[in-house]
């Protein structure tokens, strides 16, 4: 039997509720197809499907606007009701073997290990007699995406349903076939085994490879984390050998026999229109197909320098559009085309209390304004695909986090029913919320059904830069009230453009209002790792630790007075003593410390800094996190996960920043754009508080949150600067004399 097979539509389904709730700041979802692929609001709405429930918050005239907070249905559509069968997931061939079949997709976090531990501790087997289809949207049921930290939260938590039940099915086949109690019986190492004498059968013996047929529970039988044999060890990275010798294939190594290669002809910026274009030089050249339909022109060509060579021989003037807008005036543009402000629901935000009342009597306040720059995802491997037709139907090889998002794309693109069109993920070279939409694969279809070959294109460097969305700018505005003995009374907090997650403060104030206010944002934005939470936090634990300064009370002992969430209080008390003596050992040196909670994730983060007195050069020395994410899956990797976090954090703390006039990106490179370098890495120590009573949470997202006003506070410690703005030092910090 050939277990994949073509999903009957039917049974397709969201891996998650079926009602979703997707946040405001995840603007690339909402925003109108782009680069000569417009679609009617009635072709959109034929093509994409209809039965994802979204939360929508904001009017449909905000987005057209590209006007920050809008809601709608996401590019590329939704989801159905999610397939209860096993076999719409999990099956056995008859040497054993299990497929299991998931719409989540590899982008470096190493889910391809973490979704074997969890089959593999239910069904009772060798992971590595485990293997994971992924992301293909011929064989997979539908899921919205790889992001939100969801993977483990609930794709893991549904492969353990469907494996426990399916164990139980093999067991049930056992008892059937030797005519015994299946209490009698137990799974264990990919057979079922009689527990007196000692009679077994191989998995693969039971099921012959025939489908499985079993509806899982809404509360299958699956393991205590306090019982965990697979999950909840550091088992080694699924194929790591492959990664490290380089035979590991990603999107961009993908090849198709007689394939070409495509670029496309991209304004010199946003908001720019072309005027004339002369493509006469290109098409004289041989082995190279121009091709242009309406303001989409690409050229296609035998290999990638020919390609080069056409793109360069068309001759195009364009009309810049002189948006008044740049670094220098950005933060005073989003306050004044704010929209209304937006407190509760899913863009975050709550009110209780009399806070103008807590405000007028608190005994101490404090007022302050902090600023949080455009930064890009920068991911290793740029935007690449690679597309094929046959009999009228395209297949799409690319790196992104949705593939159905993108196969949505694609039929829209073509006005095609999604059925007919097949989008594959092979690993892709990291995402960071940067890959959600289908830029690359609708233009690589575009040229390959010209051509009427297959087609490889690669973004460049500088178009990744200039062309895929930015992590939201932002001003945040607080004010805040205490007792003089060290008690929050009162916190008013304003976020305008970036968004709201992780808005609503951990400590316990009586009068609070939290609120994110939509605003026209002057570049293109969207999801970026742990979404508006980086730039709530940066502003709610800077602020915190200005007002114990305020107070003279420490600032450790100011958060642990003002916290009743044991959870956060343990990452804290965790992290502050992992990190031991935090007295300076020198001048210049400092310590900082900030605290967090987001999708479940609960950090602290403890940093010791540098600064030179002569350059004002900032350096991260050592950085101790504290993580709770309740029952740990795998130790290493979720270590490497809080790592990788500290350190990506690090560089939107400290010089991360997109710079820009009114119509062009001026740093679209990496030789202009700092990220760090082995250089910048402290000396890190990443400490798990593992919750065996609790459900684990994913860990993508939530501890990159704390690095950044850790960094700041320790950076006030050591020079006496206090500094509000992301990045705080791309030049480093300007010492008082």
């Amino acid at each position: 039997m050939n277990f994949l097979k073509d999903q009957d539509s039917t049974i397709l389904g969201a891996s998650e509720n079926d009602e979703i709730a997707i946040e405001p700041e995840r603007y690339e979802l909402f925003e109108s197809p782009w680069n000569g692929f417009e679609v009617d609001r009635r072709g959109f709405l034929a093509t994409v499907g209809i039965g994802l429930i979204v939360y929508l918050l904001f009017d449909r005239e905000e987005i057209e606007a590209q006007e920050s907070g809008g809601g709608r249905r996401p590019r590329g559509g939704g989801g159905r009701g999610a397939p209860s069968d096993v076999a719409a997931w999990l099956g056995i061939d008859a040497d054993g073997k299990a497929k299991v079949l998931t719409g989540k997709v590899e982008v470096g976090q190493n889910i391809r290990t973490s979704l074997t531990q969890a089959v593999a501790e239910e069904l009772r087997i060798a992971p590595e007699s485990i293997t994971l289809v992924m992301g293909d949207t011929r064989f997979v049921p539908f899921d919205m995406g790889t992001f939100g930290s969801r993977t483990t939260p609930d794709m893991s938590r549904r492969l353990r349903g469907v494996a426990a039940t399916a164990r139980e099915l093999l067991i049930d086949l056992a008892a059937q076939k030797w005519k015994v109690d299946r209490s009698e019986l137990s799974a264990e190492d990919g057979k079922i085994v009689h527990k007196t004498n000692q009679q077994s059968a191989t998995y693969g013996e039971l099921t012959r490879g025939e489908k499985l047929v079993k509806e899982v529970s809404a509360d299958p039988p699956t393991t205590p984390a306090d019982r965990w044999t697979v999950m909840g060890k550091s088992l080694a990275k699924i194929d790591g050998a492959s990664f490290v010798t380089g035979s590991h294939k990603y999107a961009s190594d993908i090849k198709r026999p007689g394939m070409w290669y495509g670029k496309v002809l991209r304004a010199p910026g946003p908001g720019a229109k072309a005027i004339s274009v002369d493509t006469t030089g290109a098409e004289r050249i041989e082995n190279v197909i121009v091709v242009r339909e309406g303001d989409f022109i690409g050229v296609v060509a035998a290999d990638e320098p020919l390609a080069n060579r056409a793109l360069k021989a068309i001759k195009a003037e364009w009309k810049t559009v002189d948006s008044g807008v740049s670094n220098k005036n950005l933060y005073e543009e989003l306050k004044k085309t704010t929209g209304e402000s937006r407190g509760g629901g899913r863009d975050g935000g709550s009110r209780s209390g009399a806070i103008d009342r807590a405000l007028k009597e608190a005994e101490v306040k404090l007022e302050q304004v902090y600023t949080i720059a455009y930064i890009a995802h920068a991911p290793l491997e740029p935007r690449s695909a690679v597309a094929e037709w046959n009999d009228g139907e395209p297949t799409v090889w690319t790196g992104t986090q949705r593939p159905f998002g993108v196969r949505g794309e694609v039929a829209s693109a073509f006005r095609l029913a999604e059925e007919k069109v097949r989008v594959i993920v092979p690993d892709t070279g990291a995402g960071y919320g940067g890959k959600h939409t289908g830029e690359a694969a609708v233009e690589a279809a575009r040229l390959a059904k010209a051509a009427k070959r297959p087609v490889k294109l690669v973004w460049t460097r500088e178009e990744e830069f200039t062309w895929a969305y930015f992590r939201p700018a932002g001003v945040i505005e607080v004010k805040s009230g205490a007792t003089r003995s060290g008690n929050l009374t009162a916190w008013d907090f304003h976020n305008y453009n970036s968004g709201g997650s992780a808005i609503n403060p951990p400590y316990e104030i009586a009068a609070k209002r939290a609120e994110f206010h939509a605003s026209k944002s002057p570049l293109r934005q969207g999801s970026y790792r742990a979404l508006a939470a980086t730039a709530n936090h940066f502003a709610r634990e800077t602020h915190v630790d200005e007002l114990a300064h305020e107070l003279k009370i420490d600032p450790i002992e100011f958060r642990l007075r003002n916290l009743k969430d044991e959870r956060v209080k343990g990452v804290l008390e965790a992290a502050v003593k992992a990190f031991g003596d935090r007295k300076p050992k020198e001048r210049g040196r400092g310590f900082g410390v900030a605290v967090g909670t987001d999708k479940g994730g609960y950090i602290a983060t403890c940093v010791e800094v540098l600064v030179d007195r002569e350059t004002g050069r900032v350096s991260v020395v050592r950085a101790v996190s504290a993580f709770d994410c309740g029952a740990v899956v795998n130790p290493d990797h979720l270590k490497n996960q809080v790592e990788g976090a500290m350190m990506m954090g690090i560089g939107g703390a400290l010089f991360e920043e997109i710079e820009f006039d009114s119509n062009k990106i001026l740093n679209a490179r990496f030789s202009r754009y700092r990220v760090p370098r082995f250089a910048d890495t402290p000396e890190i120590e990443v400490v798990l508080v593992d919750r065996k009573n609790l459900a684990p949470a994913g860990a993508g997202e939530s501890p990159i949150v704390a690095i950044a006003p850790a960094i700041g506070n320790a950076i006030f410690q050591a020079t006496g600067v206090r500094l509000r703005s992301l990045p705080l030092a791309p030049r480093g910090v300007k010492l008082q004399t």
